[in-house]
Order: structure tokens, then sequence, then C-alpha cells
């Protein structure tokens, strides 16, 4: 495409994603200086439509960010009030008492929620401080400046059609400029991980790791339902076949969240992710719950999990990463939102200080300072092997060693050091002659659904007439690669049906459906030969969650 003449907009600083993080900083900045000219640009349809968490969320966030949050009518009304923990086998379950466990690691004190709402309502309080923000605006590229700088993004580009020309109704969209740029995408976000590349940020660190999460709402009989009740499960149905859980969570209005977590680590490329999760509805614990209720939403998104060895630089010239575009999730107590929150507040100080004193467009390295040496990086470091330990000795050795290291990490050492994660979750997929398949059983339209059918209850859309926006760097490897070799896995790991292979004259020939995609980015992740790159598509496509 020929160069394109946008107008500009200029900004003190430009924040990519409405999530917990982004959001964080633009309230922080306004409260530091009223006069900050701050926006916050976001690609779903509304704030929130993407946001998807558990979400048993620590409070001390929000504490330190908005005390009076209560008095303002925080949408964090559910408190943790019972708290258990099983492992399941196929037919029964053991439960783990909490009492070996450090104290971090009790859910006292701490809240169910809506992401989703809680994000809702931060974006009012952010507004009510005169903080712009503006829906539906993906942010499709990066500005840089003369020295190499990041300068601004470009948002709001429309109207391309689906060979990336200029259709009729085609709109350019805007450069929007800041002497900062805060990248709060979350997981995978496409302008963070070019971030990352240009900067070399990783350089040193230990891979980053991720889990597939995947989440139902359902509504359930009110008899059965114990607001403020919180489960947590490993083992069955995944076994050894994959590291994963799942998690019960009793919020208001007789509803449970429903969800279930497989690490993206996994050697099998048979393994079917969204039908785990199906079938683990059907044990007879979790069948006894949800008999005669109803699924209301469904969704999936990738988490980080390499904690605090995979956590790249955070700082570059002009930009910083936020939240879980640096990955700032504690996973064995499942938490992330706490720390995605004080890492806004901790970009938004160091930004305030740096134009106070003049500066503009340099590295924030007040902010990488406070995350790693702060609350956030302590929170991190105490759990920094539990993520290894798994990954490395399974379940059972992880749960035992990972209780003591984390003990042992209280009183500053650990017995194994700093351990690594190795391979990338890419490459820890192995052939498909390996492995042998694995028989799922049909869903039964009552208790397990199809994925097409649950999609429609995430409520994606996308525009058909645009550029799809999952790219292929070669399109003859899903063919001669995945498929010969893997056995096409991108037609499981996916949990919307994004991806599968039709037979054309007897040949397999790969179909991208994007119009399912529900922007959960695993198919970047965890794609075996790294050849298919996610991106955004035009703003405002793709899920609308209505409380996630």
């Amino acid at each position: 495409m020929a160069e394109i003449e946008r107008e500009s907009m200029e900004y003190d600083v430009v924040i990519v994603g409405a999530g917990p993080a982004g959001l964080s900083a633009a309230i922080r900045l306004k409260q530091l200086d009223a006069d900050l000219e701050v926006v916050v640009l976001e690609k779903g349809s509304e704030v929130g439509a993407h946001i998807l968490s558990g979400a048993v969320i620590d409070p001390c966030g929000l504490d330190a960010l908005i005390p009076d949050w209560k008095d303002k009518g925080a949408p964090v009304n559910v408190p943790v009030i019972e708290d258990k923990f099983y492992v399941l086998g196929e037919a029964g379950k053991v439960g783990i008492p909490h009492w070996p466990m450090p104290p971090f690691m009790s859910n006292h004190g701490n809240y169910i929620v809506s992401m989703g709402n809680v994000c809702r309502w931060m974006a009012e309080q952010a507004e009510a401080l005169g903080v712009e923000i503006f829906p539906g605006m993906s942010c499709s590229e990066l500005v840089y400046g003369d020295n190499g700088e990041v300068k601004g993004v470009i948002a709001g580009e429309f109207g391309k059609n689906p060979d990336g020309t200029a259709g009729p109704g085609y709109e350019p969209g805007m450069e929007l400029h800041g002497k900062y740029v805060f990248l709060s995408e979350g997981v995978r976000g496409s302008l963070s991980k070019e971030v990352i590349a240009k900067y070399n940020l990783s350089d040193g660190k230990e891979p980053q790791k991720f889990g597939l999460g995947m989440k139902e709402i359902w509504e359930i009989d009110p008899a059965k339902h114990k607001e403020g009740r919180v489960e947590h499960t490993m083992g069955w149905p995944l076994g050894g076949n994959a590291g994963g859980g799942a998690f019960i969570y009793h919020i208001e209005n007789n509803q449970v969240y429903v969800g279930f977590v497989v690490h993206l680590n996994y050697k099998n490329p048979h393994l079917f992710p969204y039908m785990e999760f199906q079938r683990f509805k059907h044990h007879p614990h979790v069948a006894a719950l949800l008999e005669g209720g109803k699924r209301v939403a469904y969704g999936a998104r990738a988490i980080s999990e390499g904690g605090y060895q995979s956590m790249p630089k955070m700082v570059a010239p002009g930009v910083a990463l936020l939240g879980c575009s640096v990955g700032m999730v504690n996973v064995p107590r499942i938490k992330g939102n706490h720390n995605a929150m004080l890492s806004g507040k901790a970009a938004a100080e160091a930004a305030h200080e740096a134009l106070q004193a003049g500066r503009a467009s340099d590295e924030l390295s007040a902010y990488e300072t406070e995350v790693r040496d702060g609350a956030i990086g302590k929170d991190l470091w105490k759990v920094r092997n539990v993520k290894p330990m798994w990954s490395k000795w399974g379940m059972v050795s992880s749960l035992a060693m990972g209780g003591l290291d984390m003990w042992t990490n209280q009183f500053g050492f650990s017995l194994f050091g700093t351990m690594g994660h190795g391979k990338t979750d890419a490459a820890s997929t192995e052939p498909a002659s390996h492995h042998k398949p694995i028989d799922y059983p049909k869903p039964d339209g009552k208790l397990s659904f199809d994925r097409l059918t649950n999609v429609s209850f995430s409520f994606t859309n996308h525009e058909e007439s645009q550029p799809c926006h999952l790219r292929l760097k070669d399109e003859d490897v899903p063919v001669a690669v995945d498929y010969t070799s893997y056995a096409g896995p991108s037609q499981r790991y996916c949990p919307a049906g994004v991806y599968e292979f039709v037979e054309d004259e007897g040949k397999p020939r790969f179909v991208i459906n994007f119009q399912n995609c529900v922007h959960c980015k695993t198919c970047d992740i965890k794609d075996p030969a790294q050849n298919i790159n996610w991106t955004v598509p035009q703003g405002g496509d793709g899920p609308n969650y209505p409380n996630m």
C-alpha cells in the first residue's frame, strides 16, 4: 500500500488496552496531575468486552489505587467464605488441606468478581478524572521517532479489502503520539511482541510459558448455590497428558464460573484442550452441581505462566510494557489482576516523575526497578519455581516440593535456586508419531457442548470482508509441516474452531475461519512451526463478553 497520510493527535501518555493495568495507569496519572493528557485505546467494542479472567481478586491493587473503592461502588461484592482444593480421580476426589501451604495461598480477604465489570467500573473512574477512552479502536501499528524510540500508535484503521488494499469505505485511522506509550494489551499482544523483538527485551530471560484458560458461566439450581465458595481441582481428566486444573467459583445471582486451564507445554499434539474441559464437567462432583442448570456464556484466553524468570525487560525508549504484556501471574495463587493494577500504578508514577523533570521518550527505568524490587517482584519471586517444578516433575512431586519451596522462599532462600523453563511451549510439541490419538466422548448438549455452539455464547463477531488477522508466514507450512508431522494440532488447540483441514481433491487444505476467533492467541503461542502471527482485526470486532 502506498504511503498513507494520517492526521495525528498529541498526548502526554498513550495507553493501549483498557484492562486492569492500562486503566490503573490512566487513573494514577490523572490522580498525580489532572492536567496531563491521557488517552486509552481499546480494541473491544466496549470496555470489558475482551476481558476474561477467573477471577478471585486480591484487593491489594485496588486498595493502593482507589482506597475508597467500596464507597465508590466497585463491583467487588462477593468475599470468599469457603476455599476448597481437590485432586480428582475419574470417579471421586480427595481433599487437600490448606495448612501445609504458606499463608499467602489462602483466599481469606479475597473476592470473586467479574473482571469485565471491574474494568467497566474502573473506566468510569478514569473518565471522571478526565481520561479519554476510545473503545472500538484497534492499534495496528507502532509509530517510531527519528531516534528509534516508540513515538505513538496507529489506531482506528477500517475498511480494508481482504487482500489488504483500501476498500471503498477505507478510513486510514489516526496517529496518536505520546511522550510515553504504555502497552497493556494482555497476553501475547501484537505490539508488545514487536517491541520485545525490536529491542531484544527477552535476551537473557527464560522463555515465557502459557496456559489456555477456558470459562463458562452457569446459572444453577439455587439449592446448590453457595455464594462465596471457591473450588480448585487438579488431576482428572488431564492426568499425565498435560499440566493444568480447574476452578468453580460461586458468584452472585445463583451463577457459577466454571473454568479449565491447560498448560500449553503439553507434548501430545492429539491433545484437545477444549474437549478436556467438556469432559471435566462430567465428573460426578461437577455434574451434580451443574445438572438442571444452564450455561449462559463462554470464552477463552491465554494466561502467562512463566513468572519472575520469564519477565522480559519492561522498558525501551518511549515505551513500557504493563501487566500481562510482561507476564505477572502468580501461578500457584491463580492471580494476576492485583499485579496488573500495581504495574499500571508504578508505570504512571515513573512517567509522571519523568514528565515533571522535563524528560520524554526515554526509558522509564524507575518503573522496571519498582516492578522487580517492589510488591510485584516479591509476590512472584516466592513462587518462581512452582511452574518449572510442575513441568519437570509432574503434579504430585510439584505439590510437595513446590509447597516446601514456597515456605523457604518466605524466609529469603530456596533449596532449588531459580529453576529454568527450558523449551518454549511450541517447541514442547512432539511429532504425532510419538503419541497415540485420544478418544473424546461426544458432547451431550446438556453438560458438554461442541465448540461452535459454545462460541456463539461468546457473542463473537468479525466483519468478514476485512483481511484475515491470523497471518501465515508461509502458506505451505500448515499442510507440509503441521498436518504431516503433527496431525494438524491447530484444529484442536484452538478453543474456538478457527482452524481446520478439509479434503480438497483428495489432499488436505488449511482453512482459517477467522470470524470465530475469541482473541485467546493460543495459535500464536502453540503452533509448532511458529508460522501463525496473531494481529488485531479492525476495531470493535471479536468477542463481546457480558460479564466475564
